[in-house]
């Protein structure tokens, strides 16, 4: 009933896909992120944790053989995915179905795979594990490091500030791309303290207090402890949680996705101001040779990847309120009411911090600025900004600083009423040149309307901020800094 087979990102796709798929996952997502989410990766990662488990019990003196642990490593990758389909359908137990699936192609190991675990010892361990070796920290890099470039190539050129979105002092565009670069170095330094603080959820058995354990080493309290210590460094772990319930905490659901969501707010922000300085047309994402706009005004230049961001950025957001409410409802060692709900919201907020990141990457390599647009904007709203130094150097020539305040009070309206009455431009420093009064300083107007002289010390701080505070960031992340990120739209 599936017509045909399609090429996406390196995945096989259906052309026609009659069941639901997530968009984030057959739209969206990198083929790296979507597998560390898929099956294949889950379960195979399920198959090392009982090996692990094998090899650290032998270890200590268990009756396991090397021929049953070479059996499980020789079958690692090969999982009868069917077949665990009828096992769960029969079972209704996940692990269960993939412990007998396991087992199927193991005769000799069948009766020590899984010897003293839960459920949680796959389940959990595997979350972890999958977090933790992500690359959402080599994304974000890549993406400060862009920013970090075009803020030093712009960090002198004169920009309209704006506050409340009302013209306001001048900026340059280098700044205020500090201000977006600020928000993902905070970011950066989260997501890097999650990730060390992560532990393992180690081997702690059925409610956390490793009965199970203890009785297979026959009281052996040492061995147990070293079981967990060697199973949580197989794992690639340095420490592991010392108390769990059956489960590991569900905070740490909520510390790993808090720093997402954040991020999901810097993005949503940055993606904004790219969306408002495209409508003034000074600065635009990239856009494609043969891109349409719209499919009526064929003029149009819509900033769709920065819309995506936002969008996708929103679903970030809203996805914080799952493990919030998750761990606020874990009766006493667990409930398994976190279950469903952590199958989604694990997953898709990984995915949908990678996607936006991605997304980001691709518009900051690509941004483009128009200066003359820019200085335009800046000849129609400096002359009201000047005022202050006008009527300061009428004031060093001997004039009366409240004369002077009032003739620029009077003349400043009947300009505004021009620019917003008549929809005409602004035509104050015409208006002060023609007036008598002002003549003491008529050949200083030009340097005091110097857009350069409104910018206080934006470039110095673009400098300093990025040799203090940018660069050493991203020092760890230089390997992979060249990987350029290209969108299918």
């Amino acid at each position: 009933e599936r017509e045909g087979e399609g090429e996406r990102g390196g995945l096989s796709v259906p052309c026609l896909q009659l069941d639901y798929r997530s968009p984030l996952v057959s739209r969206y997502a990198s083929k790296e992120m979507a597998y560390n989410f898929s099956d294949r990766k889950k379960f195979t990662t399920w198959r090392k944790l009982w090996i692990y488990l094998a090899k650290a019990e032998k270890a200590l003196g268990l009756p396991i053989t090397d021929v049953q642990v070479q059996e499980m490593e020789s079958h690692a990758e090969n999982i009868d995915f069917a077949m665990a389909a009828e096992e769960e359908r029969k079972l209704r137990h996940d692990v269960m179905a993939h412990v007998h699936t396991f087992a199927h192609c193991c005769p000799n190991a069948a009766p020590i795979i899984h010897l003293g675990a839960t459920s949680c010892y796959v389940g959990d361990n595997t979350v972890i594990t999958t977090a933790f070796f992500l690359n959402i920290h080599w994304i974000l890099a890549r993406v400060i490091d862009r920013l970090a470039n075009f803020a030093e190539k712009y960090a002198d050129l004169p920009t309209l500030g704006f506050t409340h979105y009302q013209p306001a002092q001048l900026t340059t565009v280098g700044k205020r791309t500090c201000l977006w670069l600020q928000d993902l170095a905070m970011d950066m330094r989260n997501l890097q303290r999650a990730r060390d603080d992560l532990r393992f959820r180690g081997v702690k058995g059925t409610t956390g207090t490793q009965a199970s354990f203890l009785q297979l080493f026959q009281g052996d309290h040492d061995k147990v402890e070293e079981l967990d210590r060697m199973v949580t460094e197989m794992a690639g772990f340095k420490k592991a949680y010392l108390v769990t319930g059956q489960t590991y905490s569900r905070k740490v659901d909520i510390d790993s996705l808090s720093t997402l969501a954040s991020l999901g707010a810097t993005v949503h922000k940055i993606c904004t101001d790219i969306r408002l300085l495209a409508n003034l047309k000074e600065i635009e994402e990239p856009f494609e040779k043969e891109q349409i706009g719209s499919s009526a005004m064929p003029y149009k230049r819509n900033p769709m990847r920065a819309e995506r961001c936002c969008s996708l950025a929103r679903h970030l957001l809203a996805l914080m309120s799952d493990p919030l409410q998750t761990a606020s409802v874990q009766w006493l060692e667990r409930t398994l009411d976190d279950s469903a709900n952590r199958r989604i919201s694990l997953p898709e907020s990984f995915l949908t911090a990678d996607i936006i990141l991605s997304t980001l990457q691709n518009i900051t390599e690509g941004l483009v600025v128009y200066p003359k647009v820019i200085e335009r904007h800046i000849r129609h709203e400096l002359p009201f900004m000047a005022t202050e130094n006008i009527i300061m150097a009428m004031v060093k020539a001997g004039g009366n600083r409240q004369d002077c305040h009032e003739k620029i009070r009077v003349l400043s309206q009947e300009a505004a009423a021009v620019v917003k009455q008549e929809g005409g431009d602004n035509d104050l420093l015409a208006r002060v040149k023609a007036d008598a009064y002002f003549a003491p300083i008529l050949g200083q107007l030009d340097a005091l309307l110097e857009p350069k002289t409104f910018i206080g010390r934006a470039p110095q701080q673009v400098a300093r901020f990025l040799s203090e505070e940018v660069r050493p960031l991203l020092e760890p992340y230089k390997a992979k800094m060249d990987v350029k990120i290209e969108l299918e739209l």
